[in-house]
């Protein structure tokens, strides 16, 4: 078929439950003659088994589209949205945000659905060889979360943070100075007291 703006197709007109519908196969010349004609041969084969190509190929469009429309970054946002409304500390939302910004480049613009394990785990490696330990573990506990909202929001089907969480490195505990002498405790309790600042 060649349409008035010159676009030359590839069309399959078929009859299905007794209703004439058309299937495009691609565009000319990027989809050959051979290869639109093994197409629509794939297409007649899932007609005889009693298949629709017309309706599959709607809704592969279909999901192809809630995909894109889905990235991690919006789902990640409408997951703080949620935690907002259900009156988070400021401070929370805070670090909530600071988990998506360090998420945001290396998977922010990709679509949930499509995020693998590896690919989450090459992010957090970035933020762990900085020598932010503790940040890599919560942000890979916050991308967690945000998968787990997709999942109940119907977006992806699992969680691939949740595969990683023994994969990081352990954070270094810090020692903090401390009175431990109980003598030295009561000192510091009967200041606390005495103080009227």
């Amino acid at each position: 078929m060649v349409r008035p703006t010159g676009t030359r197709s590839w069309i399959y007109k078929l009859r299905i439950h007794g209703k004439e519908q058309t299937l495009t196969l691609g565009t000319y010349p990027q989809v050959t003659l051979k290869e639109a004609r093994a197409r629509r041969d794939e297409a007649r084969l899932e007609k005889t088994r009693g298949g629709d190509p017309v309706q599959r190929r709607r809704q592969e469009k279909l999901a192809a589209q809630i995909r894109a429309g889905n990235l991690f970054e919006d789902v990640a946002e409408e997951f703080i949205a949620k935690r907002e409304a259900e009156n988070m500390a400021p401070a929370t939302l805070r670090k909530l945000r600071y988990f998506l910004d360090q998420l945001r480049n290396p998977i922010g613009k990709r679509p949930i659905a499509e995020i693998t394990p590896h690919e989450l785990l090459a992010a957090l490696r970035k933020i762990e060889r900085k020598g932010n330990r503790e940040s890599a573990k919560r942000t890979r506990s916050f991308a967690s979360r945000v998968f787990r909202f997709g999942v109940a929001t119907a977006r992806c089907e699992a969680d691939p943070a949740h595969l990683l969480s023994g994969s990081l490195l352990a954070p270094v505990p810090k020692s903090y100075a401390a009175i431990v002498e109980p003598e030295k405790v009561g000192e510091l309790m009967r200041a606390i007291e005495a103080y009227d600042g």
